[in-house]
Protein backbone atom coordinates (compact mmCIF):
# COMPACT_ATOMS: atom_id res chain seq x y z
CA UNK A 1 0.00 0.00 0.00
CA UNK A 2 2.77 2.40 0.79
CA UNK A 3 4.44 1.81 -2.33
CA UNK A 4 1.15 2.01 -4.38
CA UNK A 5 0.83 5.70 -2.39
CA UNK A 6 4.57 6.67 -3.37
CA UNK A 7 3.69 6.40 -6.89
CA UNK A 8 0.84 8.12 -6.83
CA UNK A 9 2.68 11.00 -5.00
CA UNK A 10 5.92 10.59 -7.31
CA UNK A 11 3.04 10.97 -10.60
CA UNK A 12 1.09 13.87 -8.79
CA UNK A 13 4.30 15.34 -8.24
CA UNK A 14 6.06 14.75 -12.12
CA UNK A 15 2.51 16.12 -13.34
CA UNK A 16 3.12 19.65 -11.04
CA UNK A 17 6.51 19.75 -12.40
CA UNK A 18 4.90 19.60 -16.10
CA UNK A 19 3.05 21.99 -15.63
CA UNK A 20 4.51 24.67 -13.96
CA UNK A 21 7.16 24.59 -16.56
CA UNK A 22 4.68 24.40 -19.43
CA UNK A 23 3.29 27.71 -17.80
CA UNK A 24 6.32 29.27 -19.27
CA UNK A 25 4.22 29.18 -22.41
CA UNK A 26 1.88 31.89 -21.16
CA UNK A 27 4.99 33.97 -21.07
CA UNK A 28 5.72 33.86 -24.42
CA UNK A 29 2.75 34.04 -25.85
CA UNK A 30 2.20 37.30 -24.10
CA UNK A 31 4.77 38.46 -26.61
CA UNK A 32 4.08 36.36 -29.45
CA UNK A 33 0.34 37.05 -29.79
CA UNK A 34 0.68 40.33 -29.68
CA UNK A 35 3.23 40.20 -32.42
CA UNK A 36 1.28 38.55 -34.48
CA UNK A 37 -2.18 39.79 -34.35
CA UNK A 38 -1.40 43.16 -33.48
CA UNK A 39 2.15 44.26 -34.85
CA UNK A 40 1.29 45.05 -38.01
CA UNK A 41 -1.51 46.42 -37.68
CA UNK A 42 0.08 48.76 -35.26
CA UNK A 43 2.81 49.73 -38.23
CA UNK A 44 -0.16 50.48 -40.61
CA UNK A 45 -2.92 51.85 -38.94
CA UNK A 46 -1.45 53.17 -35.47
CA UNK A 47 2.49 54.40 -36.95
CA UNK A 48 0.39 55.36 -40.66
CA UNK A 49 3.47 53.25 -42.08
CA UNK A 50 2.71 51.98 -45.93
CA UNK A 51 1.84 48.37 -46.34
CA UNK A 52 4.52 47.37 -48.01
CA UNK A 53 7.46 48.81 -45.91
CA UNK A 54 5.52 47.42 -42.84
CA UNK A 55 5.09 44.01 -44.01
CA UNK A 56 8.97 44.14 -45.93
CA UNK A 57 9.85 45.22 -42.30
CA UNK A 58 7.70 42.47 -40.56
CA UNK A 59 9.16 39.72 -43.17
CA UNK A 60 12.62 40.56 -42.79
CA UNK A 61 12.45 40.27 -39.28
CA UNK A 62 10.78 37.56 -38.86
CA UNK A 63 13.33 35.54 -41.09
CA UNK A 64 15.69 37.37 -38.32
CA UNK A 65 14.26 35.50 -35.73
CA UNK A 66 14.31 32.67 -37.24
CA UNK A 67 18.47 33.10 -38.01
CA UNK A 68 18.65 33.49 -33.97
CA UNK A 69 16.38 30.61 -33.35
CA UNK A 70 18.48 28.42 -35.16
CA UNK A 71 21.92 29.38 -33.54
CA UNK A 72 20.83 29.26 -30.04
CA UNK A 73 19.92 25.74 -31.43
CA UNK A 74 23.23 25.01 -32.80
CA UNK A 75 24.99 26.43 -29.46
CA UNK A 76 22.61 24.15 -27.30
CA UNK A 77 23.92 20.54 -29.72
CA UNK A 78 27.63 21.90 -29.06
CA UNK A 79 27.02 22.23 -25.48
CA UNK A 80 25.87 18.79 -25.50
CA UNK A 81 23.16 19.46 -22.37
CA UNK A 82 20.59 21.37 -21.70
CA UNK A 83 21.40 21.78 -17.90
CA UNK A 84 21.82 26.06 -17.21
CA UNK A 85 19.01 26.37 -19.61
CA UNK A 86 17.51 27.26 -16.29
CA UNK A 87 19.98 30.37 -15.47
CA UNK A 88 19.32 31.32 -19.46
CA UNK A 89 15.70 31.53 -19.31
CA UNK A 90 15.76 33.49 -16.09
CA UNK A 91 18.89 35.96 -17.13
CA UNK A 92 16.96 36.56 -20.62
CA UNK A 93 13.82 36.99 -19.48
CA UNK A 94 14.99 40.61 -18.22
CA UNK A 95 16.02 42.26 -21.98
CA UNK A 96 13.24 40.11 -23.36
CA UNK A 97 10.58 41.65 -21.65
CA UNK A 98 12.51 45.34 -22.13
CA UNK A 99 12.80 45.00 -26.34
CA UNK A 100 9.20 43.88 -26.36
CA UNK A 101 8.40 47.10 -24.98
CA UNK A 102 11.05 48.69 -27.17
CA UNK A 103 9.27 47.41 -30.44
CA UNK A 104 5.61 49.41 -29.53
CA UNK A 105 7.48 52.38 -28.61
CA UNK A 106 6.64 55.27 -31.31
CA UNK A 107 9.63 56.37 -32.81
CA UNK A 108 11.14 59.74 -32.01
CA UNK A 109 11.91 60.76 -35.59
CA UNK A 110 10.28 60.88 -38.83
CA UNK A 111 10.59 60.07 -42.68
CA UNK A 112 13.58 57.08 -42.73
CA UNK A 113 14.64 57.35 -39.51
CA UNK A 114 11.33 56.43 -38.08
CA UNK A 115 11.31 53.29 -40.68
CA UNK A 116 14.99 52.18 -39.09
CA UNK A 117 14.05 52.90 -35.21
CA UNK A 118 10.80 50.51 -35.96
CA UNK A 119 12.95 47.74 -37.71
CA UNK A 120 15.68 48.10 -35.79
CA UNK A 121 13.80 47.87 -32.12
CA UNK A 122 11.81 44.45 -34.03
CA UNK A 123 15.17 42.84 -34.50
CA UNK A 124 15.95 43.41 -30.91
CA UNK A 125 12.80 41.94 -30.05
CA UNK A 126 13.34 39.04 -32.22
CA UNK A 127 17.16 38.55 -31.49
CA UNK A 128 16.44 38.33 -27.45
CA UNK A 129 13.20 36.24 -28.09
CA UNK A 130 14.99 33.39 -30.24
CA UNK A 131 17.72 33.60 -27.58
CA UNK A 132 15.77 32.76 -24.63
CA UNK A 133 12.62 30.33 -26.20
CA UNK A 134 15.26 28.45 -28.31
CA UNK A 135 16.44 26.84 -25.27
CA UNK A 136 13.57 26.74 -23.20
CA UNK A 137 11.85 24.19 -26.30
CA UNK A 138 15.19 22.06 -26.07
CA UNK A 139 14.12 21.67 -22.08
CA UNK A 140 11.07 20.08 -23.44
CA UNK A 141 12.74 17.21 -24.74
CA UNK A 142 14.86 16.63 -21.43
CA UNK A 143 11.91 17.16 -19.11
CA UNK A 144 10.35 13.36 -19.85
CA UNK A 145 11.31 11.35 -22.89
CA UNK A 146 7.71 9.76 -22.16
CA UNK A 147 5.79 10.64 -25.34
CA UNK A 148 2.40 10.72 -23.62
CA UNK A 149 4.52 13.29 -21.12
CA UNK A 150 5.63 15.24 -24.21
CA UNK A 151 1.71 14.89 -25.66
CA UNK A 152 1.19 16.53 -22.23
CA UNK A 153 3.24 19.25 -21.79
CA UNK A 154 2.17 20.25 -26.14
CA UNK A 155 -1.30 19.82 -24.66
CA UNK A 156 -0.43 22.36 -21.60
CA UNK A 157 1.48 24.56 -23.08
CA UNK A 158 -0.95 25.10 -25.84
CA UNK A 159 -4.10 25.66 -23.12
CA UNK A 160 -1.35 28.71 -21.38
CA UNK A 161 -0.38 30.10 -24.89
CA UNK A 162 -4.35 30.41 -25.86
CA UNK A 163 -4.99 32.06 -22.70
CA UNK A 164 -2.08 34.08 -22.86
CA UNK A 165 -3.56 34.73 -26.51
CA UNK A 166 -7.33 35.72 -25.01
CA UNK A 167 -5.76 37.99 -22.31
CA UNK A 168 -4.11 40.02 -25.40
CA UNK A 169 -7.00 40.11 -27.97
CA UNK A 170 -9.42 41.47 -25.26
CA UNK A 171 -6.76 44.14 -23.51
CA UNK A 172 -4.48 45.07 -25.66
CA UNK A 173 -6.34 48.58 -26.68
CA UNK A 174 -8.50 48.74 -23.69
CA UNK A 175 -5.96 48.52 -20.86
CA UNK A 176 -3.47 50.44 -22.78
CA UNK A 177 -5.58 53.54 -23.29
CA UNK A 178 -6.70 53.01 -19.72
CA UNK A 179 -2.94 52.74 -18.42
CA UNK A 180 -1.90 55.49 -20.10
CA UNK A 181 -5.46 57.66 -20.08
CA UNK A 182 -4.71 58.60 -23.91
CA UNK A 183 -6.90 58.36 -27.15
CA UNK A 184 -3.36 58.25 -29.24
CA UNK A 185 -3.84 54.36 -30.59
CA UNK A 186 0.16 54.40 -30.50
CA UNK A 187 -0.02 55.20 -26.77
CA UNK A 188 -2.73 52.52 -25.87
CA UNK A 189 -0.32 50.06 -27.70
CA UNK A 190 2.88 50.73 -25.64
CA UNK A 191 1.17 51.09 -22.14
CA UNK A 192 -0.34 47.33 -23.20
CA UNK A 193 3.19 46.09 -23.62
CA UNK A 194 4.88 47.44 -20.85
CA UNK A 195 2.42 45.25 -18.52
CA UNK A 196 2.85 42.16 -20.78
CA UNK A 197 6.42 42.86 -20.22
CA UNK A 198 6.20 42.84 -16.77
CA UNK A 199 3.68 39.87 -16.27
CA UNK A 200 5.93 37.57 -19.06
CA UNK A 201 9.47 38.83 -16.87
CA UNK A 202 7.76 37.43 -13.83
CA UNK A 203 6.39 34.00 -15.44
CA UNK A 204 9.84 33.24 -16.95
CA UNK A 205 11.76 34.24 -13.76
CA UNK A 206 9.69 31.17 -11.93
CA UNK A 207 10.06 29.23 -14.40
CA UNK A 208 13.36 29.53 -14.46
CA UNK A 209 14.56 28.99 -11.65
CA UNK A 210 12.43 26.47 -10.65
CA UNK A 211 13.22 23.87 -13.96
CA UNK A 212 14.25 20.34 -13.35
CA UNK A 213 15.39 17.77 -15.72
CA UNK A 214 13.52 14.55 -15.75
CA UNK A 215 14.28 10.98 -16.70
CA UNK A 216 16.14 11.75 -19.60
CA UNK A 217 19.19 10.17 -22.17
CA UNK A 218 22.91 11.01 -20.90
CA UNK A 219 24.55 14.01 -22.02
CA UNK A 220 25.78 13.53 -25.28
CA UNK A 221 29.33 14.60 -26.89
CA UNK A 222 29.21 18.13 -28.61
CA UNK A 223 27.92 18.06 -32.26
CA UNK A 224 29.25 19.86 -35.07
CA UNK A 225 27.60 22.43 -37.17
CA UNK A 226 27.84 20.07 -40.37
CA UNK A 227 27.30 16.70 -38.39
CA UNK A 228 23.45 17.92 -36.63
CA UNK A 229 22.55 19.52 -40.22
CA UNK A 230 23.25 15.98 -41.66
CA UNK A 231 21.84 14.39 -39.21
CA UNK A 232 18.61 16.34 -39.74
CA UNK A 233 18.77 15.94 -43.81
CA UNK A 234 18.70 12.36 -43.11
CA UNK A 235 15.60 12.66 -40.52
CA UNK A 236 12.70 11.52 -42.81
CA UNK A 237 10.49 12.52 -39.83
CA UNK A 238 11.75 16.15 -39.11
CA UNK A 239 11.93 17.05 -43.30
CA UNK A 240 7.95 15.85 -43.88
CA UNK A 241 7.13 17.42 -40.69
CA UNK A 242 8.62 20.97 -40.95
CA UNK A 243 8.09 21.50 -44.64
CA UNK A 244 4.40 20.49 -43.96
CA UNK A 245 4.53 22.82 -40.77
CA UNK A 246 5.54 25.27 -43.24
CA UNK A 247 2.41 25.22 -45.53
CA UNK A 248 0.48 24.94 -42.44
CA UNK A 249 1.59 28.23 -40.94
CA UNK A 250 1.62 30.40 -44.13
CA UNK A 251 -1.87 29.27 -44.34
CA UNK A 252 -2.81 30.41 -40.45
CA UNK A 253 -0.56 33.27 -40.65
CA UNK A 254 -2.63 34.57 -43.40
CA UNK A 255 -5.89 34.35 -42.35
CA UNK A 256 -5.00 36.02 -38.89
CA UNK A 257 -3.48 38.76 -39.64
CA UNK A 258 -6.40 39.54 -42.10
CA UNK A 259 -8.77 39.56 -39.30
CA UNK A 260 -8.58 43.10 -38.39
CA UNK A 261 -8.09 44.58 -41.68
CA UNK A 262 -11.67 42.55 -42.71
CA UNK A 263 -13.37 43.61 -39.76
CA UNK A 264 -12.48 47.22 -39.97
CA UNK A 265 -12.77 47.60 -44.03
CA UNK A 266 -15.18 45.04 -45.39
CA UNK A 267 -17.41 44.35 -42.50
CA UNK A 268 -16.94 48.23 -40.88
CA UNK A 269 -16.94 46.81 -37.36
CA UNK A 270 -13.37 47.42 -35.94
CA UNK A 271 -14.18 46.70 -32.31
CA UNK A 272 -15.76 43.59 -33.03
CA UNK A 273 -12.46 42.39 -34.34
CA UNK A 274 -11.11 42.20 -30.74
CA UNK A 275 -14.12 40.19 -29.99
CA UNK A 276 -13.21 37.78 -32.38
CA UNK A 277 -9.69 37.47 -31.47
CA UNK A 278 -10.57 36.50 -27.96
CA UNK A 279 -13.36 33.99 -28.76
CA UNK A 280 -10.63 32.01 -30.91
CA UNK A 281 -8.38 32.09 -28.36
CA UNK A 282 -11.61 31.07 -25.77
CA UNK A 283 -12.83 28.05 -27.83
CA UNK A 284 -8.87 26.94 -28.09
CA UNK A 285 -8.91 26.04 -24.36
CA UNK A 286 -11.92 23.84 -24.96
CA UNK A 287 -10.53 22.53 -28.22
CA UNK A 288 -7.15 21.81 -26.88
CA UNK A 289 -7.98 18.92 -24.84
CA UNK A 290 -9.93 17.44 -27.36
CA UNK A 291 -7.82 17.08 -29.56
CA UNK A 292 -5.40 15.93 -27.31
CA UNK A 293 -8.30 12.85 -26.59
CA UNK A 294 -8.40 12.47 -30.16
CA UNK A 295 -4.62 11.91 -30.78
CA UNK A 296 -4.72 9.00 -28.17
CA UNK A 297 -7.03 7.42 -30.27
CA UNK A 298 -5.96 7.97 -33.85
CA UNK A 299 -2.32 9.11 -33.46
CA UNK A 300 -1.05 12.55 -34.34
CA UNK A 301 -0.12 11.79 -38.08
CA UNK A 302 -4.17 10.99 -38.33
CA UNK A 303 -4.60 13.88 -36.30
CA UNK A 304 -3.61 16.29 -39.11
CA UNK A 305 -4.60 15.01 -41.65
CA UNK A 306 -8.48 15.29 -39.79
CA UNK A 307 -7.72 19.19 -38.86
CA UNK A 308 -6.56 19.87 -42.19
CA UNK A 309 -9.47 18.90 -43.98
CA UNK A 310 -11.62 20.40 -40.97
CA UNK A 311 -9.79 23.52 -42.56
CA UNK A 312 -9.80 23.36 -45.91
CA UNK A 313 -13.48 22.65 -45.88
CA UNK A 314 -13.98 25.95 -44.01
CA UNK A 315 -12.19 27.81 -46.15
CA UNK A 316 -14.32 26.37 -49.20
CA UNK A 317 -16.95 27.52 -47.53
CA UNK A 318 -15.53 31.36 -46.87
CA UNK A 319 -14.75 31.44 -50.77
CA UNK A 320 -18.36 29.96 -52.09
CA UNK A 321 -20.34 32.49 -48.95
CA UNK A 322 -20.16 36.42 -48.47
CA UNK A 323 -19.91 37.13 -45.05
CA UNK A 324 -20.21 40.79 -43.99
CA UNK A 325 -21.83 40.40 -41.18
CA UNK A 326 -19.83 40.47 -38.18
CA UNK A 327 -21.85 37.97 -35.82
CA UNK A 328 -21.41 35.59 -38.90
CA UNK A 329 -17.69 35.89 -39.32
CA UNK A 330 -17.15 35.62 -35.81
CA UNK A 331 -19.13 32.17 -35.66
CA UNK A 332 -16.99 30.99 -39.09
CA UNK A 333 -13.56 32.02 -37.38
CA UNK A 334 -14.08 30.40 -34.18
CA UNK A 335 -14.68 26.90 -36.46
CA UNK A 336 -11.82 27.56 -38.51
CA UNK A 337 -9.68 28.05 -35.02
CA UNK A 338 -10.49 24.81 -33.74
CA UNK A 339 -9.20 23.14 -37.31
CA UNK A 340 -6.28 25.41 -36.30
CA UNK A 341 -5.88 24.29 -32.79
CA UNK A 342 -5.63 20.78 -34.00
CA UNK A 343 -2.91 21.29 -36.65
CA UNK A 344 -0.37 23.03 -34.22
CA UNK A 345 -0.97 20.27 -31.52
CA UNK A 346 -0.34 17.92 -33.64
CA UNK A 347 3.01 19.44 -34.84
CA UNK A 348 4.05 20.53 -31.56
CA UNK A 349 3.69 16.99 -30.45
CA UNK A 350 4.83 15.26 -32.90
CA UNK A 351 8.05 17.31 -33.31
CA UNK A 352 9.91 16.01 -29.56
CA UNK A 353 9.72 12.54 -31.14
CA UNK A 354 11.78 13.53 -34.33
CA UNK A 355 14.70 13.65 -32.30
CA UNK A 356 14.51 10.01 -31.54
CA UNK A 357 13.43 8.93 -34.77
CA UNK A 358 16.35 11.05 -35.44
CA UNK A 359 18.95 9.11 -33.34
CA UNK A 360 17.87 5.65 -34.51
CA UNK A 361 18.22 6.29 -38.13
CA UNK A 362 21.27 8.37 -38.10
CA UNK A 363 23.06 7.57 -35.12
CA UNK A 364 23.29 11.54 -34.26
CA UNK A 365 20.61 12.80 -31.41
CA UNK A 366 20.12 16.67 -31.87
CA UNK A 367 17.98 18.25 -29.79
CA UNK A 368 18.53 22.14 -30.14
CA UNK A 369 18.86 22.07 -33.78
CA UNK A 370 15.65 20.01 -34.03
CA UNK A 371 14.03 23.14 -32.36
CA UNK A 372 16.35 26.01 -33.68
CA UNK A 373 16.02 24.67 -37.21
CA UNK A 374 12.15 24.09 -37.06
CA UNK A 375 12.05 27.21 -35.38
CA UNK A 376 13.64 29.27 -38.36
CA UNK A 377 11.29 27.59 -41.26
CA UNK A 378 8.43 28.91 -38.88
CA UNK A 379 9.88 32.14 -38.66
CA UNK A 380 10.95 31.99 -42.98
CA UNK A 381 7.13 30.57 -43.33
CA UNK A 382 5.52 33.60 -41.02
CA UNK A 383 7.14 36.20 -43.20
CA UNK A 384 6.61 34.71 -46.50
CA UNK A 385 2.72 34.53 -45.04
CA UNK A 386 2.84 38.13 -44.08
CA UNK A 387 4.83 39.67 -47.19
CA UNK A 388 2.11 37.50 -49.32
CA UNK A 389 -0.71 39.43 -47.46
CA UNK A 390 0.80 43.09 -47.47
CA UNK A 391 2.23 43.21 -50.88
CA UNK A 392 -1.70 41.42 -52.70
CA UNK A 393 -3.24 44.41 -50.08
CA UNK A 394 -1.09 46.90 -51.41
CA UNK A 395 -1.29 45.68 -55.14
CA UNK A 396 -5.15 45.93 -54.85
CA UNK A 397 -4.91 49.09 -53.86
CA UNK A 398 -5.50 49.16 -50.40
CA UNK A 399 -4.84 52.45 -48.14
CA UNK A 400 -4.24 52.50 -44.73
CA UNK A 401 -8.06 54.34 -42.57
CA UNK A 402 -9.34 55.12 -45.85
CA UNK A 403 -12.23 53.41 -47.40
CA UNK A 404 -11.33 51.04 -49.75
CA UNK A 405 -12.96 50.61 -52.87
CA UNK A 406 -15.14 47.49 -54.34
CA UNK A 407 -12.40 45.91 -56.55
CA UNK A 408 -10.00 46.62 -53.06
CA UNK A 409 -12.18 44.51 -50.56
CA UNK A 410 -12.58 41.92 -53.28
CA UNK A 411 -8.88 41.00 -53.88
CA UNK A 412 -8.61 40.97 -50.24
CA UNK A 413 -11.26 38.54 -49.54
CA UNK A 414 -9.80 36.44 -52.56
CA UNK A 415 -6.47 36.73 -51.04
CA UNK A 416 -8.08 35.40 -47.64
CA UNK A 417 -9.39 32.47 -48.70
CA UNK A 418 -7.57 31.16 -51.73
CA UNK A 419 -4.04 31.15 -50.30
CA UNK A 420 -4.95 29.24 -47.32
CA UNK A 421 -6.34 26.92 -48.78
CA UNK A 422 -3.94 26.21 -51.57
CA UNK A 423 -1.13 25.99 -48.55
CA UNK A 424 -3.24 23.52 -46.09
CA UNK A 425 -3.54 21.29 -49.21
CA UNK A 426 0.38 20.83 -49.82
CA UNK A 427 0.49 20.65 -46.09
CA UNK A 428 -1.22 17.02 -46.15
CA UNK A 429 0.73 16.15 -49.40
CA UNK A 430 3.58 16.38 -47.52
CA UNK A 431 2.57 15.02 -44.10
CA UNK A 432 1.70 11.99 -46.06
CA UNK A 433 5.57 10.91 -46.45
CA UNK A 434 6.00 11.39 -42.35
CA UNK A 435 6.65 8.02 -40.91
CA UNK A 436 5.54 8.61 -37.48
CA UNK A 437 2.27 6.87 -37.76
CA UNK A 438 0.75 5.42 -34.75
CA UNK A 439 3.02 3.68 -31.96
CA UNK A 440 6.19 4.40 -33.89
CA UNK A 441 7.75 6.49 -31.66
CA UNK A 442 7.18 4.42 -28.62
CA UNK A 443 8.87 1.36 -30.77
CA UNK A 444 11.52 3.92 -31.79
CA UNK A 445 12.31 4.52 -27.54
CA UNK A 446 12.22 0.95 -26.78
CA UNK A 447 14.73 0.05 -29.46
CA UNK A 448 16.94 2.91 -28.28
CA UNK A 449 16.42 2.06 -24.87
CA UNK A 450 17.56 -2.11 -25.84
CA UNK A 451 20.91 -0.55 -27.51
CA UNK A 452 21.49 1.57 -24.91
Amino acid sequence: MAEIVNRAHAASVGKLRLLLFAFGDFAFNLYWQSVMLFLLFYYTDALGLPMRIAATTFMLASIWDGVANFLAGIVADRRGSTRGYGMVLTLGSIPLGLTFALAYTPPPASGGWAIAFVFGSHLLFRTFYGLVNVPYLAMSSRISIDSRDRAFVAGMRMLFGTSAAVVVALVTVPIGTWLTGSAVAADAYLGSALLFALLGTAILLIVGRSYREGEAPPAHPPVSIGAALRSLAGNRAFVTLNLAMMAMIVAITVLNKSILYYFKYYIGAENKAQLALASMSLVSAIAVPAWMLLARAVGLRSLWFLAASLAVAGLAMFAALDIHGAGAMQIYLIGMQVAIVGLNFAFWAMLPNTIEYGERTTGLRVEGTVFGLAALLQRIAIGLATAILGWSFESAGYVANEAQATSTLAAMRWTIALVPLGFLIVSCALMAFNPLTRGAHARIVRALEDER
